[in-house]
Order: structure tokens, then sequence, then C-alpha cells
């Protein structure tokens, strides 16, 4: 049972996508924020047990990621039909997605499985620390300021450009691991054999 903790975490990610959205369309920055960490945790807590006890799994190394990727490209989509963000922003998380997703159905059924790499886990991140700051500045200047405590400006604005700069930078090095690794190398030559 014990084996199948990262996975239920996983899962328990991808269960707490509908909370976050209801409390970030509510503008509860502090309950969205509080159910953000508790994701995060989730994350962090299913790799570390993975590695730990050597319970990782092809849904783990599938899932994993794309719990993370789910979370965040719905809190920017809400975030951009807000105009908290601009949407360029989510539309270039969205189009490294697309691209992401169709490599991996490129592969599938090829017996070869692409995990998350650091890169990907950095741009991940950056969005995260993003989202936050930008919550926490809204959720001051909307009930602070009036209390007389200074507005502060929207620093989280230049996270975001790193984590779009990130994001983009991922993309190339997946692509580039999917041809040094062979990946690409080794569909081409099948293909090629299949004639």
């Amino acid at each position: 049972m014990f084996k199948h903790v990262p996975n239920i975490l996983t899962i328990i990610r991808f269960l707490l996508i509908p909370v976050l959205i209801y409390y970030a369309i509510k503008d509860n920055y502090v309950a969205t924020i509080i159910v953000l960490t508790v994701s995060g945790i989730t994350d962090i807590l299913d790799g570390f047990i993975a590695r730990k006890f050597n319970f990782i799994t092809d849904f783990g190394k599938l899932m994993d990621p794309l719990a993370d990727k789910a979370t965040q490209v719905t809190l920017l989509a809400i975030m951009a039909i807000q105009k908290i963000i601009p949407f360029w922003i989510i539309a270039v998380v969205i189009l490294k997605e697309f691209c992401m997703i169709a490599g991996a159905s490129f592969l599938y059924g090829k017996e070869l499985v692409v995990s998350s790499k650091w890169y990907g886990k950095v741009s991940t991140v950056l969005f995260y620390i993003a989202i936050v700051g930008s919550m926490l500045t809204l959720y001051w200047n909307a009930n602070l300021v009036s209390r007389g405590f200074p507005v502060i400006p929207e620093f989280a604005t230049y996270i975001y450009y790193l984590a779009v700069i990130s994001t983009i930078f991922s993309l190339a090095m997946y692509i580039k691991a999917f041809y040094v690794q062979g990946y690409l190398k080794n569909v081409i030559k099948k293909k090629a054999t299949d004639k």
C-alpha cells in the first residue's frame, strides 16, 4: 500500500485544482495561496518518497509533471481572464505544453517515457512564485492599504518574465534531450525499418 503513496499524492493535486479555481475566481487570495501551498507540499512529498523508497513508476513520471502543469495553467488562465497578467503569458505556456503533449503523443506506444527534468521544474517553480507574489500583492493592496499601509507595486511581473524565458528554454532543452538521448533517432530509424 505504501508504494502507492506518491501516486495518491499526485492524484490529490488533481483533486485540489477545482478548489483552487473556486477560491481564485472568488478573489479569495489567502485561501488560494493556502491550497496552492498544500498542493506544492504534496508535490515535494511524492517526489521525495518515490525517490527515497524507489517507488518510481511510469504513471508517476507522466502524471506528476501533468499535475504541476494543470495546476499552473489553470491559475494562469484565471489570472489572465481577470486581467492580472497579460494573455500572451498564458499563450506562451499553452503553446509550450501543446508541443510537449504532441511530443509525448509521438512517443506513445514506443516504450519510451520522458520524465520531467530540472529545467522544467525551474519554470514551474518560477511561475508558482510569481502567482503567489501577485496574490499577496493583490491581497495587500485590496485589504491593507485602506488601513494606512503603503501600496506595494506589482513586483511579480519581472518573475513572470523570468518564468516565460525559463519555459522557452525548457522546451528547447526537452527537444534537445529527445534528440540527444535517441528518442527521435530511434523513432525515425524504426519508421525507416518498418518501410
